[in-house]
């Protein structure tokens, strides 16, 4: 979880929600990372998410990824929820809850619905102090920045 927060931090320097994601093998072996570049790719599903589980299909020459962990700093959306269940994640490792659009857990639970093909170990709260308060500032950041009348 800390590539992965160290990956967010690179994200919100560039101008994107600071989100970071990391995928391992079975053996913990980091074999994807992925930030969000939605506004540097002009890509609406360049999420951290998306953009590591790509990375690891590759690597691996496989796009069931059921050995492997996914870490995020921020509870996925139903895009990256969807494409996490579509990839055959094991485990997924998340840091804080989005209450705005989380679908693991706190607005919707995608992988454990009927629509879902594929149950995954979820664990969440992981480094969450940290991955809270980094949001929190790069969001206050922003809002303070738009009140100065700058970007």
């Amino acid at each position: 979880m800390n590539r992965a927060l160290e990956l967010a931090k690179i994200a919100g320097d560039a101008g994107e929600v600071p989100v970071g994601a990391v995928i391992t093998d079975a053996d913990g072996n980091l074999i994807a990372e992925g930030e969000n570049r939605k506004e540097r790719d002009h890509d609406p599903t360049a999420h951290a998410e998306i953009i590591a589980i790509r990375a690891a299909t590759q690597a691996l020459q496989t796009w069931r990824l059921h050995n492997c962990t996914l870490y995020v700093t921020l509870e996925p959306c139903p895009m990256c929820a969807g494409a996490i269940v579509q990839a055959r994640l094991g485990k997924l490792v998340y840091g804080v809850d989005d209450t705005k659009t989380g679908a693991v857990r706190t607005v919707i639970n995608i992988p454990d619905s009927a629509a879902s093909n594929h149950r995954l170990q979820v664990v969440g709260g992981i480094l969450e102090s940290a991955c809270r308060q980094h949001l929190q500032s790069w969001f206050a950041t922003r809002r303070q920045d738009k009140t100065n009348g700058q970007r």
